[in-house]
């Protein structure tokens, strides 16, 4: 069963795309433009999401000190 285990993994296309991303690799290449986004969001549906979570911690602490009684609404 792993008698030419070794033989086919050299025998693999990886390894012959290898040398092309190696020669590829120069030190004065410029390097690609990285994306703009994070989790897959853009900027402004970040900016959102951030928005909603400030706006529900500022709701539950405000919840919280009515139950607690530390503030009245009359």
């Amino acid at each position: 069963m792993f008698d030419n285990l070794r033989e086919q993994a050299n025998s693999s296309p990886f390894y012959e795309n290898e040398a092309q991303f190696q020669s590829a690799e120069e030190p004065g290449a410029a390097m690609p433009r990285t994306s703009d986004r994070f989790l897959g969001m853009t900027p402004a549906q970040r900016f959102f999401i951030s928005l909603m979570l400030m706006i529900m911690v500022c709701l539950v602490g405000a919840m919280f000190l009515l139950v607690t009684g530390k503030i009245g609404l009359f």
